[in-house]
């Protein structure tokens, strides 16, 4: 009896495969302008900073002020571990991964949704929208949009096959979103809240759901139980809680004109794809699973608006649900043959544009290398008051105070906010006397008072040693002449 010849049984996994491999290649293309570049975004540059001084023995909060949780800097920490230049290299490398998983699983949901014929175009839409928001390095979402994308299957499957511990899985990745990025409160919240309705459906008891409820809240917090006990343990109990929850309650907000400015730039760039993921979303036939993703596209839209200033890469979140849900209109007959391929190809190209402008305005490597020379790595310390923090880590100089940002002691709006007098500060630091001062030309935010003062410092024992290009402004390297 002959046997059937069965190529559907490796159809699955060869799609797959192909799939992974599309969009490995999408992503470096769409990233490999920014490979190498150690000043993508400033956020970028101090992450890397902190990741790399915590080797040295530094604690975030205590030793290096800001008010990201300590997930951020651990994730850093890891390829902070091969130093400069490596260590650049590593970081974008763990980001570009990162983005081709988070890509895979949105085509996969897509396609569990019933949307598999443009599934791998989600994927690709997720890739390419990046570059357009600010996702084009190594910021927060870039690595934990991948962990919301497993928390959400973990959902879907729970719901599916009635398993309360893949529920617990969830909010377990997204407590540990929340070490990365606080402003993932709201998607938590939501997706707790889809689970204990899930749950009251399946048991009807008031006992089940309120011990299961407990559950999530426990398992979702604990990650930053543990960070604060950690804290508290050493002594630095109210160094974690300042920089973690109340610093941020005391930052003056952004001129109204500014913040209207920031929000209507991400919405003029996110408004084609989650127009695409609304129509998707009503065209197509209802279930439980698309209307938990209806759910969640909304909670990623509200949790945005939710948390002021709006910079473009706090937009990142809300591509998840929306390419996702997009990928109802991106298959269908209508759009399949001529607008997906015409969308693809704008948004890449647009994507193009944006990363080779940012770097004419932020730099790139060799403008880096130069300013690196010209600082020289000592003896002597550096104060970076305005310019790139990961000088610090490129020359090895020492620091003199544990306000790194330099918009934290510099900028209006961080005026009262992260736990020290600016100019007390500024003082302080040049008190010490340190052997190379950076400085970029004023700023728009910047207190001018505060300008001045380091001018007036500069003009009397010390040199303008070097004036270089980094971008499109002027880097001023002032060095000692005591």
């Amino acid at each position: 009896m002959s046997s059937r010849p069965t190529p559907s049984l490796h159809r699955p996994t060869t799609l797959g495969t192909h799939r992974l491999l599309i969009l490995l290649a999408v992503a470096i293309l769409a990233r490999m302008a920014t490979f190498g570049n150690p000043v993508v975004h400033v956020d970028e540059e101090f992450y890397f900073f902190t990741g790399h001084a915590m080797w040295q023995g530094a604690w975030p909060f205590v030793d290096v002020w800001d008010r990201k949780p300590i997930g951020l800097f651990l994730l850093y920490a890891v390829p902070a571990a091969f130093g400069f230049p490596a260590g650049i290299w590593a970081y974008q490398a763990i980001a570009l991964i990162s983005v081709v998983a988070t890509g895979w699983l949105i085509a996969r949901m897509a396609a569990r949704l019933g949307w598999g014929a443009e599934a791998t175009a989600a994927g690709i839409a997720y890739i390419l929208w990046l570059d357009l928001l600010g996702g084009q390095g190594g910021q927060a979402p870039v690595f934990y949009n991948l962990l919301m994308m497993g928390a959400a299957w973990a959902i879907l499957e729970s719901d599916r096959r009635g398993v309360r511990s893949l529920g617990l899985a969830a909010m377990a990745l997204v407590g540990i979103v929340l070490q990365i990025k606080y402003s993932a409160v709201f998607e938590g919240m939501v997706f707790g809240l889809w689970l204990l309705a899930s749950e009251w459906r399946r048991s009807r008891s008031a006992v089940a759901l309120v011990l299961y409820g407990a559950a999530l809240v426990v398992v979702s917090l604990a990650p930053t139980a543990l960070a604060a006990g950690v804290y508290a343990a050493i002594g630095q109990w109210d160094a974690f809680l300042y920089a973690n929850f109340l610093s941020i309650f005391h930052r003056n907000p952004d001129p109204l004109t500014e913040l209207a400015g920031n929000l209507g730039q991400m919405v003029l760039i996110l408004s084609p794809i989650v127009t695409l993921a609304v129509l998707g979303l009503k065209r197509a036939e209802r279930s439980h699973e698309r209307t938990f993703l209806a759910f969640w596209l909304g909670a990623a839209v509200i949790g945005v608006l939710l948390f002021r200033p709006w910079f473009d890469h706090y937009g990142l979140p809300i591509l998840l649900p929306a390419c996702t849900a997009a990928a109802a209109m991106l298959g269908s007959p209508a759009w399949r043959r001529r607008y997906t391929p015409a969308l693809l190809l704008t948004i890449a190209l647009a994507g193009q544009i944006v990363l080779f402008s940012l770097r004419h305005e932020r730099g790139e490597a060799t403008e880096f290398a130069a300013l690196t020379q010209a600082v020289g790595k000592g003896p002597g310390c550096l104060y970076v008051y305005s310019g790139s923090t990961m000088l610090y880590v490129a020359t090895e100089r020492c620091t003199l105070s544990r306000w790194i940002v330099p918009a934290h002691l510099s900028r209006a709006r961080e005026a009262g906010a992260t736990g020290v007098d600016q100019d007390s500060e500024i003082t302080r630091i040049l008190s010490q006397h340190p052997a190379v001062v950076v400085m970029r030309p004023p700023y728009n935010g910047e207190r001018a008072e505060a300008h001045a003062r380091v001018l007036a410092v500069m003009a009397d024992g010390y040199r303008l040693a070097a004036k270089l290009p980094m971008g499109n402004e002027t880097i001023s390297v002032y060095k000692s002449t005591r």
